[in-house]
């Protein structure tokens, strides 16, 4: 003869359908006024901060870049000037000529 299926056991209760509206106290609590708002200020804060992040971004790019296009040359250049008086300066003092005048 075959078996039967044994009957009994544990039996679970009926599961809650979580999407049901306006089901619980949480349910309430998420759809109310002020979460929602909360919601809507937190997203657009979110946006405004990834929009300034960008920008901000941006303008560090092109000052960095800026940078070393227009002032490193001229530090460059500058010691490079600084330099050759200072030579200029050692020669005239190992010759013994008198410093010369500006």
């Amino acid at each position: 003869m075959a078996a039967q299926a044994r009957k009994g056991g544990i039996s679970l209760p009926e599961r809650r359908n979580p999407k049901k509206e306006g089901d619980g106290v949480i349910a309430k609590l998420a759809q109310s006024e002020i979460v929602i708002r909360g919601k809507q200020a937190a997203n657009d804060a979110a946006f405004v901060t990834k929009k300034l992040m960008k920008s901000t971004g941006k303008a560090a790019w092109i000052a960095g870049t800026s940078f070393l296009i227009l002032v490193v040359p001229l530090i460059i250049a500058m010691d490079r000037e600084q330099q050759l008086n200072e030579l200029e300066l050692q020669q005239a003092n190992i010759l013994g000529a008198a410093p010369p005048q500006k």
